[in-house]
């Protein structure tokens, strides 16, 4: 097992330096951080003192070597738009995405996978059918167009739940959760829902699928025959053999539900890091968008490496080959 992570770390920092290389160039070569930090009017003198503490008189691969030494420490310069570190505003906006994305892959998760086993062993029945239809609508309709119709029905009809904000939240040390005050919880309900039901539509379709496909299997077959009850030949058998492209697709889905957040933080003005990110686009903040890009190509390497590890629980065939 040690091995089996090391090598694929190894294969993921190729992949990190690509994304870093990337970055840097967007850091280095778009737009103007002089002009964009110390406005139209400047004297030479400001000028250089800002290009010496940005490291810009540096060579280009000295820069680079500096740029991934910061990143590994956390730190990615000075915001052109707030003129504030990018780690502290990333380390203020980070509980906000990663709660949502929580709530919503709960969500997706707990509906998604006991729907697709339902649908999977009962396709005929009305549930199953009513239950596809509603899967269709979650992966036609755009995220942003979802948002607004929740908004449009529970808050500005019925009025129940908030329609933008993170409604009040709690200091634990540097974490601010809205976990724990009324208004945090409903302020995340409509928000998760977003989010999280392209994930859900795609997770019960995908389970159903893979039921099917498994209870029509020669071993379904021959377990009936030994005369297994229903419960050991599902459960057992059936949906443990699904539960590995469902573990690839919902490790990808729970990195897209990080990356991706930035429609929906919009549409909710949730202050997450997509909110910040898409402001950042808005007025060329370069260094924020470039932490952004290395954080989330860092989340979708991790959740590589974790879904690559949960395989080796599911599925015995693996280690045996491993053993080998």
């Amino acid at each position: 097992m040690p091995a089996f992570v090391l090598s694929r770390i190894l294969q993921a920092l190729p992949v990190m330096l690509a994304v870093a290389l990337i970055a840097f160039t967007l850091f280095t070569f778009v737009g103007d951080p002089i002009a964009t930090m110390l406005g139209q009017e400047f004297s030479v003198a400001q000028r250089d003192a800002l290009v010496a503490a940005l490291g810009l008189d540096q060579p280009v691969p000295i820069q680079f070597l500096r740029f991934i030494g910061n990143a590994l420490h956390g730190e990615f310069g000075l915001s052109y738009r707030l003129s504030r570190p990018v780690s502290a505003l990333f380390a203020e906006r980070a509980p906000a995405t990663l709660e949502l994305a929580f709530c919503a892959s709960v969500v997706a998760l707990a509906v998604g996978l006991p729907a697709g086993v339902y649908t999977g062993l009962r396709p005929r029945s009305p549930l199953s059918r009513a239950l596809l239809t509603f899967s269709l609508v979650g992966v036609s309709l755009p995220t942003f167009l979802i948002g607004s119709l929740l908004i449009l029905v529970f808050s500005v009809w019925l009025g129940w739940l908030p329609s933008f904000g993170r409604g009040d939240t709690v200091q634990l040390g540097w974490w601010s959760t809205g976990f724990l005050t009324l208004s945090g919880l409903k302020a995340l309900i409509l928000p998760s829902i977003t989010l999280g039901l392209f994930q859900l539509t795609l997770i019960l379709r995908l389970v159903r699928s893979e039921m099917l496909e498994v209870m029509r299997s020669d071993y379904v077959k021959f377990a009936r025959a030994r005369g297994l009850r229903d419960r050991s030949i599902n459960f057992g058998h059936a949906l443990r053999n699904t539960l590995v492209p469902v573990i690839t697709i919902v490790g990808l889905q729970l990195g897209s539900i990080i990356a991706f957040s930035i429609v929906t933080e919009t549409v909710f003005q949730w202050p997450g890091m997509g909110l910040l990110f898409i402001q950042s686009v808005s007025s060329a903040d370069i260094p924020v968008m470039a932490a952004y890009l290395l954080l989330i190509s860092a989340v979708f390497v991790t959740i590589n490496l974790v879904v690559d590890l949960l395989y080796y629980a599911v599925d015995p065939r693996l280690r045996a080959g491993r053993g080998h």
